[in-house]
């Protein structure tokens, strides 16, 4: 997953969740900020974001914020590319066999999923997290408490229940990280549901990313832990290192 053009700016302030001020090339300007989520810990003054050009002059707001350094790490921020990323490493990656049937955003019941795949006699919903919250190595979701997450998960266990494959997938929009565990100090109930899922036979995928400012891509498995106190968790999957964005 690619951007065509990127430019560095520094981070401002972010008068709403749609919107931040940015300065680029000396002048202070609004930009679309592509994820609702809230990103204190990385959207801080001074901070040097990554903008995607639109080419559009006319546009409300031509620049769109999709990442930000924090430190050295580099952490996409684009609510988009998680989706992106992952139906092409759905398709390419072995994860649901050799030639899936991919589907974007299919409902059952009261809930609408991200992916719905047929494969091999499997029928399969998936629901993608994309994960942005970082602590001395570890990577957390959420970063605010998630109604609509629990609600998936939980109705991924009644996809179980009725015969489907159900999988949460968080994409960890980051490079290096040691592990993935839910942040239950800030949802606690989205934790517990999570915890349930994989106990009513949900499958939990946690894939890490390399990310470069003109783009994100997937590139492998990573480790999670239900509970940080306690010992790994590993995915079940064997998947290829290679890159896919």
């Amino acid at each position: 997953m690619e951007y065509e053009r990127t430019v560095r700016a520094e981070f401002v302030r972010r008068p709403n969740r749609f919107v931040a001020a940015v300065v680029l090339d000396g002048d202070e300007i609004l930009v679309h900020v592509k994820n609702t989520g809230r990103c204190r810990e990385i959207l801080v003054p001074g901070a040097t974001v990554i903008l995607s050009d639109s080419g559009n002059p006319d546009r409300k707001y031509r620049y769109d914020l999709v990442a930000v350094y924090k430190g050295d790490l580099l952490v996409n921020i684009d609510s988009q590319a998680p989706n992106r990323a992952f139906a092409s490493y759905a398709r390419k990656s072995g994860i649901f066999g050799k030639s899936p049937e991919v589907h974007q955003e299919r409902t059952h019941g009261d809930s609408r999923f991200d992916f719905y795949v047929e494969s091999d006699g499997r029928r399969i919903f998936a629901e993608v997290k994309g994960v942005t919250l970082e602590n001395d190595g570890v990577c957390m979701f959420p970063d605010a408490p998630t109604e609509r997450g629990t609600k998936h998960v939980r109705g991924l266990v009644d996809c179980v229940r009725e015969g489907f494959d159900a999988y949460v997938v968080f994409v960890v929009q980051m490079c290096g990280m040691r592990y993935f565990t839910p942040n239950r100090e800030t949802d606690p109930v989205f934790s517990d549901a999570l915890k349930e899922a994989e106990r009513g036979g949900v499958r939990i995928v946690c894939l890490e990313c390399s990310v470069s400012e003109n783009g994100m891509e997937i590139i492998g498995t990573i480790p999670y832990r239900m509970d940080r106190g306690h010992s790994y968790s590993t995915s079940f999957l064997t998947v290829p290192l290679g890159s896919i964005s």
